[in-house]
């Protein structure tokens, strides 16, 4: 990766380790899944004006996509993250790396070197300690879900490289419109008291669902595309790791969250996994098929 992409990267992280704590106003203010629709509503009108024309080939791929990047991944990740801790869920949601990796693999025929493995594992590993040491009760559902989520999204990177490249901007405006009616149902058949919470609805919440729509998606997810596009998944994915950095230490600072031994080890260790995949990332010459790589200039 160039100078330019690790610090794209680096950005994501960042900007998603916020997000956590952002996105834990926005989930306990309305019901988690209304916030989801409010979101990608949002997201929609802002970039479908400047989306130009599109293919039907991208409009089919955004249709499929959503479904595991949109309506599964952020579904299941809000009512996890509304029924458990930020930090927490900074660090479950890190799974996504090693599902990518998993699923990359026989759709993509990304083989990731050992090294990559095994980073890989130490990371995963990290989030097991996370999850056994002590502190405040962790919720069986709200891991599950959190857990799915990172799966869901997972998918969706790997349907991204598979369908791709796109042009982040109109790739993200279509996504976002498929994701609407599916979190909107999913709204009126799963939850209540949607118009009582507009209503009543803080200032905090109305700017976590700003922060949400301008740096988690807008710019977010368009360098997230914008890196898998040009970028082995095996390489980019774990980057998304250091979010749990952020994520934690925003928890601690706004949240006030308790922070246990085990966790911060945990975190420390899907550090040391993202730092161990990285680690000679220019000699793997070998891992990705040429074919399944995006050259710079290739966005329409």
């Amino acid at each position: 990766m160039s100078a330019i992409e690790v610090a794209a990267a680096l950005l994501v992280a960042l900007v998603w380790g916020v997000q956590f704590v952002t996105s834990k106003y926005g989930v306990d203010a309305f019901p988690p899944l209304l916030f989801l629709t409010l979101r990608f509503a949002t997201v929609a009108l802002l970039l479908l004006p400047f989306a130009g024309r599109s293919t039907r080939r991208e409009i089919g791929a955004a249709a499929v996509i959503s479904v595991f990047f949109g309506g599964l991944c952020f579904g299941l990740f809000f009512v996890g993250l509304h029924l458990g801790l930020a930090g927490l869920s900074s660090v479950i949601v890190q799974l996504m790396t090693p599902f990518t990796v998993l699923f990359a693999w026989p759709l993509l025929g990304e083989r990731p070197p050992l090294r990559v493995i095994i980073g890989v594992v130490v990371a995963f590993a990290g989030v097991a300690l996370a999850l056994a040491g002590p502190g405040e009760p962790v919720s069986a559902v709200a891991v599950l879900l959190v857990m799915g989520g990172a799966a869901s999204q997972a998918l969706g990177n790997v349907l991204i490289k598979r369908f791709g490249p796109f042009q982040p901007i109109r790739f993200m405006a279509w996504l976002s419109l498929f994701t609407v009616p599916q979190a909107g149902l999913a709204s009126a058949v799963f939850e209540t008291g949607q118009e009582t919470a507009l209503r009543k609805a803080n200032v905090l919440a109305w700017l976590s669902l700003g922060y949400g729509v301008l740096f988690g998606a807008v710019i977010g997810f368009g360098l997230w595309f914008w890196l898998i596009g040009r970028c082995s998944l095996a390489r980019v994915a774990p980057f998304a790791l250091l979010s749990t950095v952020f994520a934690i230490g925003a928890g601690i600072l706004v949240l006030h969250e308790k922070v246990s031994s085990p966790l911060l080890a945990g975190a420390l260790i899907c550090i040391a996994g993202v730092v161990l995949t990285q680690a000679g990332a220019n000699s793997d010459k070998t891992t990705v098929p040429r074919s399944s790589l995006c050259k710079a200039g290739e966005y329409e």
